[in-house]
């Protein structure tokens, strides 16, 4: 079982490498998975307002039997609140849900109504930075210990760097093996913004993939545990999903290396571009 790395956030919090992301996992089963993952070693839980679970993931920090300042909690304000007193509203909400007195982290789900990605051009630029303000107010009463983006294009980024008062900690992409956004990961680590990366298995469509396949076999280790690895070797705090103990045991399960030339061949593994199932869902669109 790999030790868990901690990262430093450009405002000097800890962030465990390795969360637990909970995206699809229902309110009522939520809690009892978190606590399996918690007394399995897991110190970081991704959640947000839009997946509808996180009452039940508060439930779940607060059975496990562990001190609330050991479990890092990320959450995120909704796609489809883009004015200040909506987003400040839902924070608030987000509090009394999850019955916490801060979260570890806060970030903005998507620079676009969820409704609007892929079907129109408009980046919200003006809305986000109202957004942003909402959260440096909550950052500053302390409700949030920092605050975040998830989905932001480059130019998103520089939206809200310009005239921003507290820097993004991190920039929540879809990055994983035949799919990684390395001009947009670059950009954000050279401006001191961490990046995280969600389906890091691609919703389950990268473990059918021959080159992932082959390359699991070389090192002894299951496709999952392969695109778990590879996005923690490119320094990106990694969200797999998992509810079974199997999963979760099996997606900490990573400590080896992945050698400098395997990870040149799986940066250039031909583009996953049908999501199965989840293709339906506009994070695999394609335009975020």
């Amino acid at each position: 079982m790999m030790t868990e790395k901690m990262m430093i956030l450009n405002n000097g919090v800890e962030i465990p490498q390795l969360a637990l992301g909970t995206w699809l996992i229902p309110d009522d089963k939520v809690a009892d998975v978190v606590v399996n993952a918690v007394k399995m070693g897991y110190r970081h839980i991704d959640t947000a307002q839009a997946y509808g679970n996180e009452r039940g993931v508060g439930e779940g920090i607060r059975r496990s039997g562990v001190s609330r300042e050991k479990i890092f909690i990320t959450s995120k304000v909704a796609a489809e609140h883009k004015s200040y007193e909506s987003a400040a509203k839902s924070i608030d909400e987000t509090l009394a849900k999850m019955e916490l007195d801060y979260i570890d982290m806060m970030i903005i789900h998507s620079p676009r109504p969820w409704a609007e990605v892929n079907q129109s051009e408009n980046r919200y630029y003006a809305e986000n930075k109202e957004v942003w303000r909402a959260m440096e107010d909550a950052y500053k009463a302390k409700k949030i210990h920092a605050i975040g983006i998830s989905n932001f294009l480059e130019d998103d980024v520089k939206n809200i760097l310009d005239g921003c008062e507290v820097k993004p900690a991190v920039n929540q992409v879809l990055a994983h093996i035949s799919n990684t956004p390395l001009e947009l990961i670059a950009y954000c680590q050279s401006m001191g913004i961490a990046v995280e990366a969600y389906s890091p298995v691609a919703h389950g469509e990268a473990l059918k993939n021959p080159v992932i396949v082959k390359m699991a076999e070389k090192y002894g280790v299951t496709p999952a545990q392969l695109c778990i690895r590879y996005c923690l070797q490119l320094d990106l705090i990694t969200l797999p999903k998992a509810s079974s103990e199997e999963h979760l045991k099996e997606n900490k399960d990573v400590d080896f290396v992945i050698s400098g030339e395997d990870m040149e061949i799986l940066k250039n593994c031909e583009r996953i571009k049908d999501y199965g199932d989840a293709s339906s869902f506009p994070v695999y669109g394609g335009k975020l």
